[in-house]
């Protein structure tokens, strides 16, 4: 069914603001957190959108609303698994050397980004950039610890930082 509403993100917003949030809320079970999921998802569409303008109508607008909300539930709960994972490294400090609540964010903050750039990477070539970035491994370490050849370990390490570089 195509509509007027379905010639601009304003319109989708108007039209279906209400059902993608109790469509997330259904899901979440949280009202809040699917009020700001159907706002990224709204705010997704509005960045994409600047960059390729709908020129035709939508046919099928809560489908495609529903499959950019999927892309951004996923990315809600892998920040949530990610935070829950730093939280549980932070529980295994000893308390003096655990970061003050300023830096904890700044350094969560940064782990999501982080996370953000190497999105699409094969697991394994994530976790090898991050072996050597954040634990400071070496090749050797690292092509040891996931059994992998020293020339695969720079390769996968030349890929996730040629990644972050076109990133920024």
């Amino acid at each position: 069914m195509t509509s007027p509403a379905s010639h601009s993100i304003e319109g989708l917003y108007l039209v279906h603001r209400r059902w993608l949030t109790e469509w997330l809320r259904s899901r979440l079970g949280c009202p809040d957190n699917a009020a700001d999921l159907a706002q990224d998802t709204f705010m997704r569409l509005l960045t994409a959108r600047e960059v390729t303008p709908i020129h035709e109508p939508i046919r099928e607008p809560r489908a495609f609303l529903t499959t950019v909300a999927k892309r951004v539930l996923f990315n809600h709960y892998r920040r949530q698994d990610l935070e829950r994972a730093y939280l549980e490294a932070l529980a295994q400090m000893p308390e003096p050397l655990a970061p003050c609540e300023e830096h904890r964010a700044i350094i969560l903050q940064t782990l999501l980004e982080l996370d953000a750039l190497l999105n699409g990477l094969p697991v394994v070539v994530k976790r090898a950039f991050l072996m050597a970035q954040v634990d400071g491994l070496g090749y050797r370490e690292i092509a040891d610890e996931l059994g992998i050849s020293l020339a695969t370990v720079k390769r996968y390490l030349h890929k996730a930082a040629m990644r972050c570089y076109f990133a920024l």
